[in-house]
């Protein structure tokens, strides 16, 4: 009797994911890849290097110009290392990707060998400038 005096009316919440897709989610099909390029122009080079290397998204995002273009030129093949692991992953850059991460270099023509692929100008300028 003591306890149902002393206890609190307990409310029910809804849960916080009541009617969200969870668990894991399908994977993006050559369709829906080839959609996102086309709207993709600035951040092209990215995408398709996060797609052609499958690295987490930690991983592409400190993925560096000397990584997959060393000495200006875009290489066949490159290697990364993973943070969460720390084991190397080595994947092969298709013609596509190697067109883009091409055309990012022309487009910003700075001296890139320090500097993160997806760098913004602000970025660039702050870390790759000669001062």
């Amino acid at each position: 009797m003591q306890d149902q005096v002393n206890a609190t009316p307990t409310t029910k919440r809804a849960a916080w994911n009541k009617g969200k897709l969870t668990g894991a989610k399908p994977p993006l099909r050559p369709k829906h890849v080839w959609s996102i390029r086309t709207k993709l122009q600035s951040d092209l080079a990215m995408f398709n290097l996060a797609i052609d290397s499958k690295l987490r998204g930690c991983d592409v995002v400190a993925i560096r110009v000397e990584d997959v273009a060393a000495g200006g030129y875009t290489a066949d093949r490159a290697t990364v290392r993973q943070k969460k692991t720390g084991r190397p992953v080595r994947f092969e850059l298709s013609e596509q990707t190697r067109q883009a991460v091409d055309d990012y270099l022309k487009a910003t023509a700075t001296t890139q060998e320090l500097c993160p692929l997806g760098a913004s100008t602000e970025v660039i300028a702050e870390c790759c400038l000669p001062t």
